[in-house]
């Protein structure tokens, strides 16, 4: 397909965080772009502001007139359920439909491309690397699974020779990119409703390391089972951070290269999970030939990532932490950072579950995960894509969780709720519509404090 000849880019799902970075960038390109989703969200409002037509109905009328033309491209989400009118009836008339990923491919096979893959870690390290090339001045588009702080967007940049992509093992997606340069920062079980089992899943990485031809392109922890270039927090690997310690908040740290050391950087991000991210960036910059002070300047001016260990309030009375953790590695990662920081405070975790097969392949993980925290509350599983599962619910995993002090609340409860505790750290965790609940109850956490 030749994206130059595609007039008008259509898009069923268009308020999904990868699919808004994919309608920003056809935006950019001065194509006509609008599309559907199930929900108004602040994410649709900024697209509408730029000039797009969204709505929020299955409604085939209400697809723009201008769309009914030749020279559409279609792009859908996996999200969207076959009985979709609006999908159904761009197949019927045999436009062009592509998935997410599948667009992605086409663009990144005309580009030096960087696939950041994982299970966890790809939004932070991708949007790190995005950063620091954008900052080197290379000309690059970073396709970005968060919006980043720093440009408040999940897109950055809009060059024509260099993309930055996240590699989603969902659907086995990322086998559809043209990676020149790659990292896999993890390889933890996911997603077992499509890959059956955690073999299968670390086959799927195994074939997507093939892609990369040049294993001296290829970055990897030290502790994974891959050929490439290792890299390891003070243990001795190709790139190795040490000499790490906090400094007013953030991380100075040196890092040892093959070809030199590099001291004192610093990195605002908390939590040894971030540090990783970081020196995957840093190891992937340096290799590609962006000068070291470029690396290290950006590296410390980067604000992170909206929803990935975003502080709300700061403040020595209280700390009001929102991070998109899903998975029980990641809600590990998250306590490291909330401990390290805030050693002796008393912290309350909000988790709402997302996915059911998720809470039932894991749900002694993520009991044992939550388990750390001071005070738990849980809320109902997010569903998403899926139907309820006979069983599988949050009061069966609350029954789970050791730790007594616990509870399980409706969402219109919840704020009354939080504001009941003592705890000094509040942390919101989850990847499903909690966030929207994230600013109200700043709101009402300011007025109780101030």
């Amino acid at each position: 397909m030749n994206l130059n000849q595609i007039h008008n880019v259509y898009f069923i799902g268009i308020g999904g965080i990868g699919m808004s970075a994919l309608a920003r960038y056809f935006n950019y390109l001065g194509k006509k772009v609008a599309g559907y989703d199930k929900t108004e969200t602040e994410l649709t409002k900024e697209l509408q502001l730029l000039g797009m037509q969204i709505h929020f109905e299955d409604t085939i009328g209400l697809i723009p007139s201008d769309f009914y033309i030749e020279n559409t491209l279609v792009i859908i989400t996996p999200a969207i359920p076959i009985t979709h009118s609006e999908w159904n009836y761009f197949i019927e008339r045999d436009y062009s439909i592509k998935k997410r990923a599948e667009v992605l491919g086409i663009i990144t096979k005309d580009t030096y491309c960087f696939a950041v893959a994982g299970t966890h870690g790809k939004t932070t390290t991708s949007s790190i690397l995005g950063h620091i090339l954008y900052e080197s001045g290379v000309d690059v588009t970073a396709f970005l699974g968060g919006i980043v702080e720093n440009y408040n967007s999940n897109l950055i940049g809009n060059g024509k020779t260099v993309t930055v992509v996240e590699a989603d093992e969902f659907d086995r997606s990322f086998l559809q990119l043209y990676p020149d340069m790659a990292c896999i920062t993890s390889m933890d079980a996911d997603h077992l409703d499509i890959y059956g089992d955690k073999a299968s899943i670390e086959a799927t990485f195994v074939e997507f390391a093939n892609k990369v031809e040049d294993k001296n392109l290829l970055f990897i922890p030290k502790n994974l089972p891959l050929e490439g270039i290792k890299i390891a927090i003070n243990e001795e690997a190709d790139f190795t951070a040490f000499n790490i310690r906090v400094e007013n908040s953030a991380y100075v740290f040196d890092v040892k290269t093959p070809l030199e050391t590099i001291k004192n950087i610093q990195f605002n991000l908390p939590g040894r999970h971030n540090l990783m991210n970081a020196l995957m960036a840093l190891a992937m910059a340096i290799t590609y030939g962006s000068p070291t002070n470029s690396i290290v300047r950006a590296l410390g001016t980067f604000k992170g990532i909206k929803r990935r260990f975003s502080y709300q309030i700061k403040q020595e009375k209280l700390v009001f932490i929102d991070d998109y953790a899903h998975h029980p590695t990641e809600i590990n990662a998250v306590h490291q950072a909330v401990r390290e920081l805030y050693p002796q405070q008393k912290v309350l975790v909000v988790f709402q579950p997302h996915l059911f097969s998720r809470t039932k392949d894991f749900a002694d993980d993520f009991a044992k995960s939550l388990s750390y925290f001071d005070e738990v509350i849980l809320l109902d599983i997010y569903p998403a894509r899926e139907l309820p599962m006979e069983g599988i619910t949050s009061a069966w995993l609350l029954s789970k969780i050791e730790n007594s002090n616990k509870k399980l609340v409706l969402k219109n409860e919840l704020i009354d709720e939080v504001l009941k505790s003592t705890a000094t750290v509040i942390v919101t965790i989850g990847a499903g519509d909690i966030g929207e609940l994230v600013k109200p109850l700043k709101e009402r956490l300011n007025e109780k404090v101030f």
